[in-house]
Order: structure tokens, then C-alpha cells, then sequence
């Protein structure tokens, strides 16, 4: 590296007991070969049950790099990642999940790209472990994700990445209650690049993302950078007023010029099942993003937070909601 910076990792965490030695012992190693700092080690904590929080608390307490923000309840993962990202303080943030499928030790990597001149270094995953058809999910989703979307969204590209300090504070004002991080990051722009590294299994422990929760991440991402479903909507009912049209004609034409009248009671049953369904699908659609405005609307915060751990200085309540950016503080 060219000249030494202050890095910022920023790790959410839910109900991570059996990770969390490794983890912290792998993030300080890295931390520790990087020249600059002070370093710091932001986690959130996203109302874990067991004793995730106790063992951070812990480690706060005996490392002035590591702070611990506890939320009141779970919000979610990309709630919980927002908060992280909010009270990072670093030159440049590194965002990384707890698991370890991301491994610390490739953190020097994205600092080369960043010393190059890039403020987004997000990180394309190769060799991924999990089952063939999770596989295939993720691989038909990010391309559906990409040719949807408006944004430029990189293919194979999770939350793992870096982001320089006025990439981040451009972040940090896209308050959305419906997030997608890695889209938001896409969305401010800079300079960017992809690294490919190889994703790791999980370390210790259960994921925590079931398929509903996969699935409701996907349609926020989805939701949130394109309005293809709706022109989809309107284009195919354009198709369908057209070929009515054309149905139309022809049985206009069997009436007066074959003097005969058109058959078929089970395709018009059939047609009119189909265009229900259809119909009813739309509204879905229609109804997530009006459920999506709604909840901007309400004007909720992101989340909420209990206490704050910093370093050596105790448990401290949280800072009014006055005295940081508007939606995150309780």
C-alpha cells in the first residue's frame, strides 16, 4: 500500500456463538498486518438468543479495536449491516459476513484495488460450496437480477467488499426501508471493480437464511432497482387486447362470410382461468411495490438500538436520533 489508512470492518451478527472465536481471532490477525490505523471492528448485533452478544461484549471490553452496537430486536441482516455501516469511522469499509464463507485474509486484496484508485472493490464469488440447486439459484438470479435492472449490477457479487469513505457517506443516505445493499452500492457509482475469490464453506454453526428469507431478499432486490414487472404487466395486456382483436375479426368474418359460428367452450374456459390468474398475479405485483411505498411512507427507523459497546469505555446508551442521520437511532 501506497500510505497507510484506517480500515473499518463492518460485520453483522445473529446468533453466531460458534463462529465468533475464529472469527475474531482471523479479523485481528488481519488487521494486525496492516500497517496505518488505528483499525476498529465494528459488529451489530441483530437481537441474537444466545450468547453472541455476551462474547462480543467480552471482547469489547478487551480490545479498544472492536465496537459493538446491540440492536433491541432482530430487523434483519441488511437492516443490521446498515447499522454497522453507520458507525464506521475508517478511511475505507469492509464489509464481511460472519460466517467466514468470506475469508478475512483476502481484505489485503481489496485495499490493493482500493490504493489503485477504486472507491467500490465488491467481490465476485467463484467456487461457491453450497448445494447444486442453491447454486443455481444464485447463478439464474444474479443474471435476472442484472438484465432487469436499470443499475449496472455485477453478476456473482454479495455484500464482501470494500467502499471508500465518500462512497460510504453517499450510502448513508439512501434510507430505504426495503434494502439491497449491494445495489445501493452498485447505485452510487465511483470507480468500481470485481475480485473473484473462492467462497469458503460456513465455518461453524447454521445459516440463518431459509428459502423464504432468500426468496424476500431476492424480490426486494428486485423491487427496488427495476419496474420491468409492471411493463411487463402492461405489455401483456397489450398482447392479449391484440389477439382479442384478431379473435374478434375472425369471428366476424365465420359469421357473415362462412355463416357458421365459432366453437369452443372449454378453450374459453380455459382462456378466461388463464387471464384470471394472470390478472391476479399482477395485482401481486402491483401490490408489493405499494406495500413497499407504504413502508416508506410510514416513515419508520431502519432500526433501533439498545446500547453501544466501544473498546474499553462500558456500555453506553444510545446516541438521540437529533444527533445522527435521520432513521436509525432509538
Amino acid at each position: 500500500m501506497n500510505s497507510p489508512v484506517r480500515i473499518s470492518l463492518a460485520i453483522p451478527v445473529y446468533n453466531e456463538e460458534a463462529v465468533l472465536p475464529e472469527l475474531l481471532q482471523r479479523t485481528r490477525n488481519v488487521l494486525d498486518e496492516i500497517p496505518g490505523g488505528p483499525h476498529e471492528i465494528v459488529f451489530v448485533d441483530d437481537g441474537s438468543t444466545d450468547r453472541t452478544q455476551a462474547l462480543l461484549e467480552q471482547a469489547a471490553h478487551g480490545d479498544p479495536r472492536i465496537s459493538l452496537v446491540a440492536l433491541s430486536r432482530n430487523f434483519g441482516h441488511q437492516a443490521a449491516l446498515t447499522a454497522a455501516l453507520d458507525h464506521v469511522s475508517g478511511d475505507v469499509t469492509v464489509v464481511i459476513d460472519a460466517d467466514l464463507q468470506d475469508p478475512p485474509e483476502s481484505i489485503p486484496l481489496l485495499l490493493e484495488k482500493f490504493e489503485q484508485g477504486y472507491d467500490v472493490v465488491y467481490v465476485q464469488r467463484v467456487k461457491r460450496k453450497e448445494p447444486l440447486w442453491l447454486r443455481a439459484c444464485f447463478f439464474v438470479f444474479y443474471r435476472l437480477m442484472a438484465a432487469l435492472s436499470d443499475v449496472q449490477l455485477p453478476l456473482d457479487a454479495g455484500d464482501f467488499g470494500l467502499m471508500s469513505r465518500r462512497a460510504l457517506e453517499q450510502l448513508r443516505t439512501l434510507r430505504e426501508h426495503h434494502r439491497y445493499v449491494r445495489g445501493l452500492r452498485s447505485w452510487v457509482g465511483f470507480r468500481q471493480i470485481g475480485v473473484r475469490i473462492e467462497r469458503a464453506e460456513r465455518h461453524a454453526g447454521e445459516s440463518k437464511y431459509s428459502v423464504l428469507r432468500r426468496l424476500k431478499g431476492a424480490m426486494d432486490g428486485i423491487f427496488a432497482f427495476s419496474i420491468v414487472p409492471l411493463r411487463a404487466a402492461a405489455l401483456l395486456g397489450g398482447v392479449t387486447m391484440f389477439l382479442s382483436f384478431l379473435f374478434a375479426l375472425y369471428s366476424l368474418y365465420a359469421k357473415l362470410i362462412q355463416h357458421k359460428s365459432v366453437q369452443g367452450f372449454t378453450a374459453l374456459i380455459l382462456s378466461i382461468i388463464f387471464l384470471s390468474g394472470v390478472n391476479l398475479f399482477f395485482l401481486g405485483v402491483i401490490g408489493e411495490y405499494v406495500g413497499r411505498i407504504y413502508e416508506e411512507i410510514k416513515g419508520r427507523p431502519l432500526y433501533v438500538i439498545s446500547h453501544i459497546v466501544r473498546g474499553n469505555s462500558g456500555i453506553m446508551p444510545p446516541e438521540p436520533a437529533s444527533a445522527r442521520r435521520s432513521g436509525y437511532s432509538g
